[in-house]
């Protein structure tokens, strides 16, 4: 009788040729690579298994988590690596710290079940470690590199926290025109200054010294920066700038940084102290309330010419500030008005007669002037604040001023006709 003999197809090969043949996509790989049969006993091994790894020798037929025990994985990891391997069939340990050679390497550990129905000795545990300590190195500079720019931020964010307070408290010590001008120009301001046509002002409250002897400081203090405070935004607002404060003395200029043309600039610094007149009025309950028994008056001057403006002062101070005998000369008309009056020098009245009415007061020859000074009270606007249209403009290459304003219409057809006339011959 014949024997029937039960033979498998794997019976045909030979299992470790097998395994070796399964396992040549690893045997050069990079990482270091294992197999491992179903019970965790490793069966092959690659190159840098063995490179990485020097300190384990020969590991066939070892229990893998053993070998993990001897290359100082803790024993929460190898717990993990044995609950993910039988409960999930795969495992991925993303950071796992080996000393070799007396340095800290750092690996990730993945493994993963096999599964093959034609040879059983393949069904088992495939897996590698891949170093990752240059990378988690690159990562942790790159951390580094990224918390210093956070602090490097932190700071800087701290630092303009600082200087915008600073620079916020700064402008209360400098005219709008004068700060815009100073953070705005990239040049040395030290070394700027210049000669120009400028309108100024000077204010200052009659009887000061009288006021200040009979008031307790705390309320004289009180009277005073509210006057400032309130002269202050009247010439901001007629884009005036504020040279100074002298005790209780107002001194402002026009026709710098910013100029509308002479013409404009002396009627702005005169509608300004108009302005500033009617407002001392209207707080004259106010400042009674204070302690000024008696409220509060003003005398006002006004010159026009030209001054040197710049800065001037030390190295360690400079004040934005201008020089010229107009100043003298604004200083000098105010203390000659009357209360509540303002004076304005020839200059200024020329400049400003087509819309503000004048009074001739006297000749004066100041001290340091050779010839007398026409002073001028002024009296009112000849036309209603909102009936008045500046008709003239100072640009960069073209200055113009209407001479006859009856008919604005007229006047800016002529201009018209003056843009055409220019372009044909340029286009000669």
């Amino acid at each position: 009788m014949e024997k029937k003999i039960n033979m498998n197809f794997q019976d045909f090969f030979n299992p470790d040729r097998v395994v070796d043949l399964s396992f040549f996509n690893f045997e050069n790989a990079i990482t270091a690579c294992y197999y491992a049969d179903k019970n965790l006993r490793v069966k092959k091994v690659n190159k840098n298994f063995k490179g990485f790894f020097p300190v384990l020798g020969n590991v066939k037929d070892a229990y893998f988590p053993d070998i993990l025990k001897q290359l100082g994985v803790t024993d929460e990891q190898i717990q993990l690596f044995e609950n993910e391997i039988h409960n999930k069939g795969s495992v991925l340990i993303p950071k796992v710290k080996i000393i070799i050679d007396n340095k800290e390497r750092l690996f990730s550990l993945l493994s993963t079940k096999t599964k093959n129905s034609d040879f059983e000795y393949l069904n088992g545990i495939q897996g590698q470690f891949v170093d990752r300590t240059n990378e988690h190195e690159l990562t942790k500079q790159r951390d580094l590199l990224i918390e210093g720019q956070l602090k490097d931020k932190q700071i800087i964010e701290e630092k303009s926290k600082k200087l915008e307070s600073l620079a916020t408290r700064l402008a209360k010590y400098l005219s709008p025109q004068i700060y815009k001008n100073i953070f705005d120009e990239e040049k040395d301001q030290g070394v700027s200054h210049g000669r120009k046509n400028l309108t100024v002002f000077f204010s200052d409250i009659v009887s000061f010294t009288d006021l200040t002897d009979k008031m307790e400081p705390e309320k004289l203090a009180l009277i005073i920066n509210s006057y400032l405070s309130e002269m202050s935004t009247i010439a901001i607002k007629y884009g005036g700038t504020i040279d100074k404060f002298i005790g209780d003395a107002l001194m402002v200029f026009f026709g710098d940084p910013e100029t509308l043309g002479e013409t404009n600039d002396a009627l702005k610094c005169v509608e300004m102290a108009i302005a500033m007149q009617e407002r001392v009025k209207e707080l004259q309950s106010h400042w009674r309330g204070l302690g000024a028994v008696e409220g509060i008056s003003v005398r006002m001057g006004v010159s026009n010419g030209f001054c040197t403006v710049g800065n001037f002062g030390s190295d360690l101070r400079l004040d934005y500030t201008i020089l010229g005998s107009p100043v003298n000369l604004a200083a000098r008309l105010q203390s000659m008005a009357e209360v509540d009056d303002m004076l304005v020098d020839e200059n200024t009245k020329n400049l400003i007669s087509s819309e503000v009415e004048t009074d001739f007061v006297k000749e004066y020859t100041p001290k340091g002037f050779v010839r007398p000074i026409g002073v001028y009270k002024i009296k009112k606007f000849k036309s209603k604040k909102e009936d008045r249209i500046r008709l003239s403009h100072k640009g960069k290459r073209v200055e113009i001023n209407v001479t006859d304003s009856s008919d604005i219409r007229a006047a800016i057809e002529e201009l018209k006709s003056i843009q055409q006339a220019y372009e044909k011959q340029l286009d000669k």
